[in-house]
């Protein structure tokens, strides 16, 4: 998990119906809030006192929070002004100093709400900004943390994102334990590709572990040696030398021989011809008259 907080741009969290990442996004919250970095979430899934419960004071005093649960289509006036799309493009002209993560919960709400082409524009001018604490020091890159429901979107969406991806998180498990499938991309080098095992503390502390216990396999059954299927036969399977012999020197009746050829060419005196008799039948029907009488020949 370290990899995926050391990386900048966008991080996919791909959750499932079985296997939940809200409570994921939230512990990698939490890491970036205590290692010193601001924190913006644009909320639009659960409410904003659901999302800080389990936070503790330190952690939600350097979380920023916009909220679009609470009126998502403005209709009090009260919510973001320009809806989910100008929060979005709000957080790229902000000017806080350091690094900074920003959190998208979630992806898939604003999918539904916005065209895909500019929620990818959103985003992309998201992770490719970077933050200047001052003008003067090194530039800081932005990380921005989308969860993402992919159960919900169909291979054209989910493609879109994940060329927009520096990493992608996908939650799975076994036996009761979660797992984190990270694939990551860095400039110019192969994509890395590593398994995580670990669990979400009540606090939201992030416990890492190693994988399962294999499950216990069955005792082998003690080696028996191999049946011989021609051991019980009613006919000779093996040819003697004599045997082997006579049976090379046999002409088979498709062989094409030399003997043959010859009988074919040259044929002997003695050779009878063919002749066929034909005894009629008592009830064939014989025309007795010449069939080519008409044809005057």
């Amino acid at each position: 998990m370290e990899s995926v907080l050391a990386l900048g741009g966008l991080v996919l969290l791909r959750d499932s119906v079985e296997w939940e990442g809200r409570s994921l996004l939230k512990a990698l919250i939490k890491k970036s809030a205590l290692c010193g970095e601001r924190v913006h979430i644009l909320g639009c899934e659960v409410s904003e006192d659901e999302f800080r419960e389990g936070f503790d004071a330190s952690v939600n005093s350097r979380l920023i929070y916009h909220d679009l649960f609470r009126d998502p289509l403005n209709w009090s006036g009260e919510a973001l002004p320009g809806g989910p799309l100008e929060a979005l493009q709000a957080m790229c002209k902000r000017t806080d100093p350091g690094p900074v993560t920003i959190a998208l919960d979630s992806l898939s709400w604003l999918l539904l709400h916005l065209p895909c082409p500019a929620l990818c524009q959103a985003l992309c001018a998201l992770s490719q900004q970077h933050s200047r604490p001052g003008g003067s020091s090194p530039v800081e890159p932005v990380r921005v943390l989308g969860l993402l429901h992919e159960e919900l979107h169909g291979p054209g969406p989910l493609g879109a994102l994940s060329s927009l991806a520096q990493a992608e998180v996908t939650l799975s498990g076994t036996m009761g334990q979660a797992s984190a499938h990270i694939l990551s991309w860095r400039p110019q080098q192969r994509p890395a590709r590593q398994t995580q095992w670990f669990s979400i503390l009540p606090d939201f502390s992030l416990n890492l572990q190693g994988g399962p216990p294999l499950e216990s396999q069955p005792d082998p059954e003690p080696h028996t040696p191999p049946v011989d299927p021609t051991a019980h036969v009613t006919f000779n399977l093996h040819l003697s030398e004599s045997e082997r012999a006579a049976k090379d020197s046999l002409t088979l009746p498709f062989q094409f021989s030399s003997e043959k050829q010859q009988a074919l060419l040259h044929p002997g005196p003695r050779q009878a011809t063919g002749r066929i008799f034909y005894e009629p039948d008592a009830y064939d029907d014989l025309d007795q008259e010449d069939p080519d009488d008409d044809l005057d020949v």
